[in-house]
Order: C-alpha cells, then sequence, then structure tokens
C-alpha cells in the first residue's frame, strides 16, 4: 500500500474556527477524510504540529522511509530554513514533497508572498482550499502508477 505523510504547521489544528473566511469551515479531520476517499488504496496519514522540531523530525521520518510528502508549513513557510533544509534532503532523496497552502498567500500580506520552501520542494499548490491538498495527492497517485 502506498503511503503519504500529509502534515501541517503552525494554527492549522484550529482549521474549522480560525479564520473561516481565509481557511474555511472544515477540520483536518474533514481532511482526512476527503483524502482518504480520493485515495482508499493509500495510507493518508495527516499530521499537525505547531513545533517546528517535531514536523522537522517528520520530514526526516519520510526521507528514511522514502515516504512522499504533502506539507502546509503555515507560518513557517516564510522563515524556517530549518524546515527548508528537512524538505531539501526529502527532494535530494528522490521523494517528492508538495507544497500546499489552503489560501492564496500572493493574494495577502506581503509579509506571506515569499516562501524559503518552495524552491526546494517539487512542486507547490495554493489557493483553492483543501482542493490544494486533492491536487496534490492526485498527482502522487498519477505519478505512482
Amino acid at each position: 500500500m502506498n503511503r503519504v505523510l500529509v502534515l501541517n504547521g503552525p494554527n492549522l489544528g484550529r482549521l474549522g474556527t480560525r479564520e473561516p473566511e481565509i481557511y474555511g469551515t472544515a477540520s483536518l479531520a474533514d481532511l482526512t477524510q476527503q483524502l482518504t476517499e480520493d485515495a482508499p488504496d493509500w495510507q493518508i496519514d495527516v499530521r499537525q504540529s505547531d513545533s517546528e522540531p517535531e514536523l522537522m523530525s517528520w520530514l526526516h521520518e519520510a526521507t528514511d522511509t522514502k515516504t512522499p510528502v504533502i506539507i502546509n508549513p503555515a507560518a513557517f513557510t516564510h522563515y524556517s530554513y530549518a524546515l527548508r533544509d528537512a524538505v531539501a534532503m526529502l527532494s535530494s532523496a528522490g521523494v517528492p514533497v508538495i507544497e500546499v497552502h489552503i489560501s492564496n498567500p500572493h493574494a495577502r500580506e506581503e509579509f506571506r508572498r515569499d516562501s524559503v520552501i518552495s524552491p526546494v520542494a517539487t512542486g507547490v499548490i495554493a489557493g483553492f482550499g483543501f482542493d490544494s491538498y486533492r491536487l496534490a495527492l492526485s498527482f502522487l497517485v498519477s505519478r505512482s502508477k
């Protein structure tokens, strides 16, 4: 069975109640259900942490096990060189890692427009709500065939 880690950074544990006008009203549990329905033959492992070291350890785990990653680094997108380096290790190992965002960072505050993660990710999908994750998963599923 194919497996994917779906990693979510700070404050995304509050999805469903956090700024619903930007992030919608669905929760991480809803996201897990959608992704599981989209790829029933895949093991979908959705995780969330407000901790940069924990996210890094999960990326290291993915590198060691050659597990593809869909990551929404949230606020860490803009300044976490530690996460960037962990994503770079994953990419260098030939493992796909897709950066996703629920909103479109380029249509928001200027400080959100720069990502230190994007240059080392396999690809970036943003601005489509939970469909950003679903599009990333679709890419991984099609690539595995």
